[in-house]
């Protein structure tokens, strides 16, 4: 005799029986062989015991009852069919309530508005034809849309000038609040300044709009040396600019890559299951997926939805559970092909740490080496970047 699920136990039915006879050992076992649901056996005396069983069992006793010469007296019945019986003298009663829960449930699961807010500059009519890419329009149903925070994810890839979109659900009515992005003023360095070595180089390039190169092609300089000073001239006719211009400088890069040779990633089956839970305030209920097979790997996702009326928000709604299949895959590189990804992705980081307009002169691996399944090598780099930075002139100097 399995474990009987409460939700199925409420659905089917059940009932509460006692059993009296001198046979009640016998008659429990005949039950069992013929695989019928029973649970809460207690016995209350020799002859006489109290057992709970499904109401489709209970028509399937009267043979085993003739066997084992045993009775049984119903004590109580429980479970959606005798509900369900007890309100069949209000039947149109219970029709027109479920019909009225049918159409709110309908009014309410329906976008009846979309509104946008927050936007200055961007136009509202396109911010409404983003949205519609998402489905996101009049008289659309809410369970075909993604969840509100994949929404906003999406409508602000979507929408570039704007730094934060939200996607909020008002009854019946969608609104999309839009943060615009503020780009800050250049404000025109005003205040006297050097522009000083940001890190040690060898000068490659250096052009001066204001103020006095203090360095040449060539020259090795150290981090804080001055560049091109905000000084021209000599004293008294010394005048103090704030200096600007261009200077590029040969700096050096060490790395120390490890690349695996055995690439192991996460993949997608195909395999899915699905389970539906209807929510009754805070208590869930499951629906479907009893007998789906469980996933050794998986990735789970869970949408939510709840019926909102106007401004109200009802206890009821649903839950759907998304349960994905994935599995490891392995795939194996030869040692040349996990040297150049290694490589690669070290340049990518120099360059990336660097100013948008380095470039990488030259390379050279010091030492490489094949150890349990990986590459480690170490790598020298001559990158050509911009090694300026600005140093206030402080009065006095």
């Amino acid at each position: 005799m399995s474990i009987v699920q409460p939700q199925l136990k409420f659905w089917c039915g059940y009932v509460k029986l006692k059993l009296t006879g001198d046979k009640i050992a016998d008659f429990i076992n005949l039950a069992a062989k013929e695989q019928l649901q029973l649970w809460d056996i207690h016995f209350k005396a020799k002859d006489a015991a109290e057992l709970t069983i499904l109401l489709q069992h209970f028509f399937r006793l009267r043979p085993l009852l003739r066997q084992t010469s045993c009775k049984i007296h119903v004590l109580e019945r429980y479970g959606a069919p005798f509900f369900l019986d007890k309100l069949g003298t209000r039947k149109f009663l219970i029709a027109g309530m479920l019909l009225f829960a049918v159409a709110l449930f309908l009014m309410s699961s329906v976008i009846w508005q979309v509104k946008v807010v927050g936007n200055d500059k961007i136009q509202t009519a396109h911010i409404l034809e983003v949205a519609k890419l998402q489905g996101i329009r009049p008289f659309q149903w809410k369970f075909k849309l993604k969840n509100p925070e994949s929404l906003s994810r999406e409508l602000q890839r979507q929408l570039p000038s704007t730094s934060w979109v939200g996607v909020q659900y008002h009854g019946s009515h969608l609104t999309i609040e839009v943060v615009e992005s503020a780009e800050p003023e250049k404000k025109p360095l005003l205040d006297p300044r050097h522009l000083v070595a940001s890190t040690n180089a060898i000068i490659t390039q250096i052009k001066a709009e204001k103020g006095m190169p203090m360095v040449k092609v060539h020259s090795f300089v150290r981090k804080g040396d001055v560049l091109i000073s905000g000084f021209i001239g000599t004293a008294p006719n010394q005048q103090i600019v704030v200096a600007k211009g261009v200077v590029m400088g040969e700096v050096w890069y060490t790395s120390k890559i490890e690349v695996p040779v055995i690439l192991k990633q996460n993949s997608y089956t195909g395999e899915s299951s699905k389970r539906l839970y209807v929510v009754f305030g805070n208590r869930a209920l499951q629906i479907t997926g009893y007998k789906q097979s469980k996933f050794e790997l998986s990735t789970k996702q869970i949408v939510r939805k709840s019926v909102h009326w106007h401004k109200w928000t009802l206890p009821i709604g649903w839950i759907q559970e998304s349960m994905q299949e994935t599995q490891i895959l392995e795939q194996k590189r030869s040692q040349e092909e996990a040297v150049k990804i290694g490589l690669d992705n070290a340049e990518a980081n120099i360059l990336k740490a660097a100013d948008p307009g380095a470039r990488i002169l030259t390379r050279k691996i010091l030492h490489e080496r094949f150890e349990n399944g990986k590459v480690y090598m170490e790598a020298h780099y001559e990158v050509e970047q911009s090694i300026v930075q600005d140093q206030p002139i402080i009065q006095g100097e």
